[in-house]
Protein backbone atom coordinates (compact mmCIF):
# COMPACT_ATOMS: atom_id res chain seq x y z
CA UNK A 1 0.00 0.00 0.00
CA UNK A 2 2.65 2.70 1.24
CA UNK A 3 5.00 1.33 -1.60
CA UNK A 4 2.62 1.83 -4.24
CA UNK A 5 1.09 5.19 -3.18
CA UNK A 6 5.28 6.71 -3.59
CA UNK A 7 5.44 4.71 -7.02
CA UNK A 8 2.41 6.72 -7.95
CA UNK A 9 3.49 9.60 -6.51
CA UNK A 10 7.25 9.18 -8.58
CA UNK A 11 5.68 8.17 -11.84
CA UNK A 12 3.76 11.40 -11.54
CA UNK A 13 6.35 13.53 -10.36
CA UNK A 14 8.74 12.32 -13.35
CA UNK A 15 6.09 12.61 -15.77
CA UNK A 16 5.89 16.25 -15.57
CA UNK A 17 10.03 16.13 -16.02
CA UNK A 18 10.84 14.40 -19.18
CA UNK A 19 13.94 15.37 -19.02
CA UNK A 20 14.20 13.35 -15.52
CA UNK A 21 14.70 9.69 -14.88
CA UNK A 22 14.61 7.43 -13.01
CA UNK A 23 18.05 5.05 -12.05
CA UNK A 24 17.26 3.44 -8.62
CA UNK A 25 14.10 3.79 -6.14
CA UNK A 26 14.48 1.73 -3.00
CA UNK A 27 11.98 1.88 0.40
CA UNK A 28 14.08 -0.10 3.15
CA UNK A 29 13.43 -0.65 6.93
CA UNK A 30 11.42 2.02 8.74
CA UNK A 31 10.15 3.46 5.36
CA UNK A 32 13.50 5.17 4.13
CA UNK A 33 12.53 5.63 0.79
CA UNK A 34 15.64 6.40 -1.74
CA UNK A 35 15.52 7.63 -5.00
CA UNK A 36 18.55 8.04 -7.58
CA UNK A 37 18.13 9.91 -10.77
CA UNK A 38 19.74 11.42 -13.57
CA UNK A 39 18.89 13.92 -16.56
CA UNK A 40 19.37 14.34 -19.88
CA UNK A 41 21.11 17.99 -18.92
CA UNK A 42 22.12 16.65 -15.68
CA UNK A 43 19.91 16.80 -13.00
CA UNK A 44 20.23 20.28 -10.51
CA UNK A 45 19.75 20.46 -6.35
CA UNK A 46 16.59 22.47 -7.26
CA UNK A 47 15.46 18.95 -9.15
CA UNK A 48 16.07 16.33 -6.57
CA UNK A 49 14.17 19.31 -4.57
CA UNK A 50 11.19 19.42 -6.67
CA UNK A 51 10.87 15.44 -6.79
CA UNK A 52 11.50 15.32 -3.04
CA UNK A 53 8.63 17.71 -2.26
CA UNK A 54 5.87 16.21 -4.66
CA UNK A 55 6.44 12.61 -2.94
CA UNK A 56 6.58 14.27 0.45
CA UNK A 57 4.00 17.00 0.55
CA UNK A 58 1.49 14.12 -0.65
CA UNK A 59 2.18 11.73 2.31
CA UNK A 60 1.05 12.02 5.73
CA UNK A 61 3.71 11.29 8.95
CA UNK A 62 0.40 10.90 11.18
CA UNK A 63 -0.28 7.98 8.56
CA UNK A 64 2.71 6.41 7.96
CA UNK A 65 5.90 7.84 9.54
CA UNK A 66 9.39 7.28 6.87
CA UNK A 67 12.44 9.02 5.40
CA UNK A 68 12.76 10.44 2.23
CA UNK A 69 16.25 11.05 -0.03
CA UNK A 70 16.35 12.60 -3.43
CA UNK A 71 19.87 12.46 -5.09
CA UNK A 72 21.50 12.41 -8.58
CA UNK A 73 23.69 9.98 -10.10
CA UNK A 74 27.22 10.57 -8.97
CA UNK A 75 29.53 11.16 -11.56
CA UNK A 76 31.19 7.65 -10.25
CA UNK A 77 28.05 6.00 -10.59
CA UNK A 78 28.31 3.47 -13.22
CA UNK A 79 25.84 4.19 -16.80
CA UNK A 80 23.02 1.70 -16.50
CA UNK A 81 20.45 2.68 -18.84
CA UNK A 82 20.62 3.33 -22.65
CA UNK A 83 19.62 7.08 -22.44
CA UNK A 84 22.79 7.78 -19.89
CA UNK A 85 24.80 6.72 -22.55
CA UNK A 86 23.22 9.30 -25.06
CA UNK A 87 24.11 11.91 -22.98
CA UNK A 88 27.88 11.13 -23.17
CA UNK A 89 28.36 10.56 -26.10
CA UNK A 90 32.11 12.53 -26.81
CA UNK A 91 32.79 11.83 -22.91
CA UNK A 92 35.89 9.20 -22.57
CA UNK A 93 34.32 5.61 -21.01
CA UNK A 94 36.28 2.76 -19.18
CA UNK A 95 34.17 0.02 -20.23
CA UNK A 96 34.39 -3.39 -18.69
CA UNK A 97 33.11 -6.78 -20.54
CA UNK A 98 33.46 -10.21 -20.14
CA UNK A 99 36.66 -10.50 -21.32
CA UNK A 100 38.02 -6.97 -21.65
CA UNK A 101 38.17 -3.38 -20.39
CA UNK A 102 38.47 -0.94 -22.58
CA UNK A 103 38.80 3.28 -22.49
CA UNK A 104 37.85 4.85 -25.45
CA UNK A 105 35.83 8.08 -26.50
CA UNK A 106 32.09 7.30 -26.83
CA UNK A 107 30.96 8.10 -30.14
CA UNK A 108 27.47 6.67 -30.28
CA UNK A 109 24.80 4.74 -28.76
CA UNK A 110 21.28 3.57 -29.94
CA UNK A 111 19.19 1.29 -27.83
CA UNK A 112 21.27 -1.84 -28.70
CA UNK A 113 24.76 -1.29 -27.98
CA UNK A 114 27.47 1.78 -27.98
CA UNK A 115 30.49 2.38 -30.13
CA UNK A 116 34.19 3.50 -28.69
CA UNK A 117 37.00 5.18 -30.68
CA UNK A 118 40.82 5.70 -29.35
CA UNK A 119 44.06 5.80 -30.31
CA UNK A 120 46.43 2.56 -29.67
CA UNK A 121 50.62 1.87 -30.23
CA UNK A 122 50.62 -1.67 -32.39
CA UNK A 123 53.74 -3.44 -33.71
CA UNK A 124 54.15 -2.11 -37.68
CA UNK A 125 52.82 -4.73 -39.66
CA UNK A 126 56.57 -4.92 -41.78
CA UNK A 127 59.69 -3.74 -40.14
CA UNK A 128 60.28 -3.08 -36.74
CA UNK A 129 58.46 -0.41 -34.63
CA UNK A 130 55.04 0.48 -33.72
CA UNK A 131 52.76 2.84 -34.55
CA UNK A 132 49.98 4.64 -33.86
CA UNK A 133 46.14 3.31 -35.32
CA UNK A 134 42.27 4.31 -34.59
CA UNK A 135 40.48 1.38 -32.93
CA UNK A 136 36.54 1.45 -32.98
CA UNK A 137 34.76 -1.28 -31.34
CA UNK A 138 30.86 -1.46 -31.22
CA UNK A 139 29.47 -3.46 -27.68
CA UNK A 140 26.18 -4.20 -27.18
CA UNK A 141 24.52 -3.53 -23.93
CA UNK A 142 24.41 -6.76 -22.97
CA UNK A 143 28.17 -7.45 -23.25
CA UNK A 144 28.69 -4.34 -20.66
CA UNK A 145 29.47 -5.66 -17.25
CA UNK A 146 30.25 -1.87 -15.99
CA UNK A 147 30.79 1.42 -17.76
CA UNK A 148 31.80 4.80 -16.15
CA UNK A 149 32.65 8.42 -17.16
CA UNK A 150 36.09 8.77 -16.90
CA UNK A 151 36.90 12.29 -15.33
CA UNK A 152 39.81 13.91 -16.26
CA UNK A 153 41.28 16.71 -12.90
Amino acid sequence: MFKEKVTGLLTHALGQREDLFLIDFTIGVGNKINIVLDGDNGVSLQDCMDISRAIEHNLDREEQDFSLEVASAGATTPLVLPRQYQKNIGRKLEVKTVSETIEGNLTSSNQEAITLEWKAREPKPVGKGKHTVQKKQEIAFSDIKEAKVVLKF
